[in-house]
């Protein structure tokens, strides 16, 4: 699903980190060696419809390479 982030990530989290994440081969072939973390926050997002919505978003997040799989978990009110 395409979206928008439209309001900065808030209540950061770490979720996993280096060997705990289940797609850290992936994430290394495809984007790089890192110090990789996956991460969890809220945020307002525009959903391809027009809508704007507050929701949970997962991603991963190397130094250096950045944000990378941004997804919506779950939508919140």
């Amino acid at each position: 699903m395409k979206f928008e982030i439209v309001s900065r990530i808030e209540d950061v989290e770490i979720i996993a980190t280096g060997s705990s994440i289940s797609v850290l081969t992936y994430l290394q072939k495809t984007y790089g060696s890192g110090r990789w973390r996956k991460l969890k926050g809220t945020a307002c997002v525009r959903l391809p419809n027009g809508n704007i919505r507050q929701v949970e978003l997962h991603w991963y997040e190397a130094h250096g390479i950045g944000r990378k799989d941004i997804k919506i978990k779950n939508y919140l009110g």
